[in-house]
């Protein structure tokens, strides 16, 4: 026996659910639902001057493994996120009215490895950030 799924933006008939609810599923994290710029074209901090420049000591390769929301991204809500424009804030648990705002560089920390989100949270543990010997 299969359960229907109930999704917010099939509550009113096709016809007349843009008027009457337009934004019925912003910020619920199942599908593609919303805008993601992130998934159409992925960028990392090795392609952004700046990250680059703050994350000195980093190889191109780590860089490279760090995606980093583009402007216009919806946040999942209650995922977590740092944002390398402000690495002093710490772990950000986003709302699902959330987006990338310019100036701010938003890293998924479900698309991180552990080690290298702990090395970006600042942990200086080498067991933690994967550079013991």
């Amino acid at each position: 026996m299969t359960q229907e799924v109930y999704r917010p933006e099939d509550k009113h008939p096709a016809d007349v659910q843009q008027e009457l609810n337009p934004d019925a599923a912003k910020g619920l994290n199942y599908g593609l639902v919303g805008p993601h710029p992130e998934k159409d074209n992925p960028r990392t901090a090795y392609d952004i001057k700046e990250v680059h420049r703050r994350l000195e000591g980093y190889t191109d390769d780590v860089l490279k493994q760090i995606p980093v929301l583009p402007e216009g991204s919806r946040l999942e809500q209650d995922a977590v996120y740092l944002d390398l424009a402000d690495p002093g804030r710490g772990e950000i648990h986003a709302r699902g009215d959330m987006v990338a705002e310019p100036g701010h560089w938003y890293v998924p920390k479900g698309e991180v490895d552990y080690q290298l989100w702990n090395r970006l949270r600042g942990v200086t543990d080498p067991a933690r950030t994967g550079q013991a010997p």
